[in-house]
């Protein structure tokens, strides 16, 4: 897909998040400005506390801004009520944690499952979602075993398998490797550009540099703003 081409998925402009104490007024964010469009492998990088995992919640529609504009798909967010954003959320986002945030009393294949049991499916078209999602991340050999059977890398790979599940149009990763070995996290490194190469749109958040260079773009914060933005033209133009 050429560039000139790509469809914008998320857009802001001017997003600030204000955190208020008492009287005093703390900016998690502010000022920031960003597109991320449709193909993209984008990290946000910076040290802890600068308002990364802030931002991908906002992004997310965990949370919302204290001001600016805010667009997913086209779709200006701003006045949704809870029900339409938490609608649009399950459509439209995958989300990959880095705790996996699996349930341990249901199995790997009731885990990826449970978001779609919330569209109207049908159990046939959930139980084929699944299974090719599981096919997809390597774990269709684990879809009966439970969270406690698995390996910190496997329980992230079923994560990533209950994201993809759904068909979002994005996926955000907020620091998918931060409770992995370093063998298990370059695993996971490997999956996700596995899957943008697949055509998936991700956004991740990492605090390591190293994985910040997997991307295709990305940008870092500091203090709640952003201090550096960078494109890796050979990336794009491959």
């Amino acid at each position: 897909m050429s560039q000139s081409a790509r469809t914008p998925l998320i857009e802001m402009q001017g997003i600030q998040r204000i955190f208020k104490t008492e009287d005093v007024d703390t900016y998690a964010l502010s000022d920031i400005d960003l597109t991320i469009e449709e193909g993209d492998y984008f990290a946000i990088s910076g040290p802890s506390g600068c308002g990364k995992s802030t931002l991908l919640a906002i992004m997310g529609l965990l949370d919302s801004p204290s001001g600016g504009v805010y667009k997913l798909s086209g779709t200006d967010v701003s006045h949704l009520s809870a029900y339409q954003r938490a609608i649009l959320r399950n459509q439209e986002i995958g989300f990959i944690f880095q705790s996996f945030n699996l349930i341990g009393d249901l199995s790997v294949f009731e885990n990826v499952e449970l978001p779609l049991t919330y569209r109207k499916m049908s159990a046939s078209e959930r139980k084929e979602r699944v299974e090719a999602a599981l096919e997809r991340v390597g774990m269709s050999h684990r879809a009966r075993h439970y969270p406690s059977q698995l390996s910190g890398g496997q329980q992230q790979r079923a994560a990533v398998a209950r994201a993809v599940a759904g068909k979002p149009a994005i996926l955000l990763a907020d620091e998918p490797t931060g409770n992995l070995d370093s063998k298990s996290g370059e695993s996971v490194m490997e999956l996700l550009a596995e899957l943008h190469r697949e055509g998936s749109t991700i956004c991740m958040v990492t605090h390591d540099p190293r994985y910040a260079e997997h991307a295709m773009k990305s940008i870092q914060l500091f203090d709640g703003q952003i201090v550096r933005g960078e494109t890796r033209l050979e990336e794009v133009a491959s």
